[in-house]
């Protein structure tokens, strides 16, 4: 007789190959989920596109890579360009005012009520030399001249980015190419493990990836972009940056009119009034449409975040796969609660079922008190 088992060898040479696969491979796990995202999403578009193309897949695929790059990747590229010189030239005033000194603005020292106040602390904060890089260290540890050199090397980052994003294009061109074949193969996995619910699961995700999609990520790209612009318009300071926050701000309920109100509020008490009042109006006029119209067209899925969960899917997704992270993260957190809805939505409708069995045994003159078990113990057996 066998010291080990053939079968449990084999188990236990499939547990090394998995593990030494993703220790390998973990690299390739943002871009290959990025990838899934934005197929799940874009996959009702694309069937049609291969429609027109006659049902050729890598035709297909091909021309659906060129569409994303058109019009996803080179505006995202061209947006952080565009960030990453103003932020530059954020910290450029930073380290000349840390070493000058900068006088208070007058539209600050006149606001009504807290114009002391902000004069005080801009004094204390700004005006004085060294007075940034104190507040700086203080808080983080790191002297400002040292964050702004970290800033100008942070070019080194974007080669890294443009690895991930030729990845993830990749990964993307043989999800549409081999998307049908392989989603099948994964229905009889998952038939095998989950016999009795993959099929409703199985549904549920690609609905709640699409639906995020449309509903969060693709409004909060055009809400920046619109806002941006209207940034632009107004006159506002480095709009581009405000209109990648404003973007970012509008993945969170509630983010994007935070985010143009300050701005708002920031031209009223710098004097351009016509242009905060104008602002605040074209904000609220397209939230309204926004909200009214084209978020309930788009978000047809069977779930919608609630702020807390969509709050730590956009962090936890920022923090751990970066930029991307804005796109992966919402949606893990959108799975995750789908399945919960799911499994409570599946208790909810087999407790009814247990109770009107007992109710009909005791109908039949057994009282469930014969049993010496309570009902509710027998309900939940």
């Amino acid at each position: 007789m066998a010291l080990i088992p053939s079968i449990s060898a084999a188990r236990w040479l499939l547990i090394f190959i998995v593990a030494a696969g993703i220790y390998f491979f973990h690299g390739f796990l943002v871009p290959v989920l990025a990838a899934l995202v934005i197929g799940f999403a874009s996959w009702p578009l694309y069937r049609k596109l291969l429609n027109n193309v006659g049902g050729n897949t890598t035709i297909g695929a091909t021309i659906a890579i060129l569409l994303i790059i058109a019009f996803l990747i080179v505006p995202i590229v061209i947006a952080a360009s565009y960030t990453a010189s103003e932020i530059r030239e954020w910290f450029g005033w930073a380290v000349e005012t840390n070493r000058f000194g900068a006088p208070v603005p007058e539209w600050i020292s006149g606001l009504p009520g807290v114009g002391a106040w902000m004069t005080e602390q801009w004094t204390k904060y700004i005006g004085t030399p060294g007075a940034i890089g104190e507040v700086i260290q203080l808080v983080s540890g790191a002297n400002i001249g040292n964050i702004y050199r970290a800033v100008l090397a942070a070019g080194n980052g974007a080669f890294h980015l443009v690895l991930t994003l030729l990845f993830m294009l990749i990964a993307l061109f043989f999800v549409y190419r081999n998307g049908a074949s392989f989603s099948k193969q994964v229905d009889l996995l998952g038939e095998r493990i989950l016999p009795t619910r993959w099929e409703r699961i199985s549904r549920v995700v690609p609905a709640t990836i699409s639906s995020t999609v449309t509903g969060m990520t693709l409004i909060a790209i055009g809400e920046g972009i619109i806002l941006g612009i209207a940034y632009w318009i107004a006159g506002v300071p480095s709009p581009v940056t405000l209109g990648v926050l404003t973007g970012v701000m509008a993945l969170i309920p509630g983010g994007a009119p935070l985010s143009f109100t300050l701005v708002s509020i920031y031209l009223v008490a710098s004097g351009s009034v016509a242009a905060g009042v104008g602002l605040f109006i074209w904000g609220s006029v397209e939230l309204f449409i926004v909200d009214k119209t084209i978020r309930p067209r788009l978000v047809g899925g069977p779930i919608k975040l609630p702020f807390l969960p969509t709050f730590f899917g956009l962090v936890g997704g920022v923090k751990t796969m970066g930029f991307l992270g804005l796109f992966i993260g919402p949606v893990l957190m959108a799975l995750l609660v789908a399945i919960w809805r799911e499994w409570v939505r599946e208790v909810e409708m087999s407790v009814p079922a247990e109770t009107v069995d007992i109710a009909a045994k005791s109908s039949d003159g057994k009282s469930p008190d014969d049993t010496n078990t309570p009902p509710l113990r027998k309900a939940a057996s």
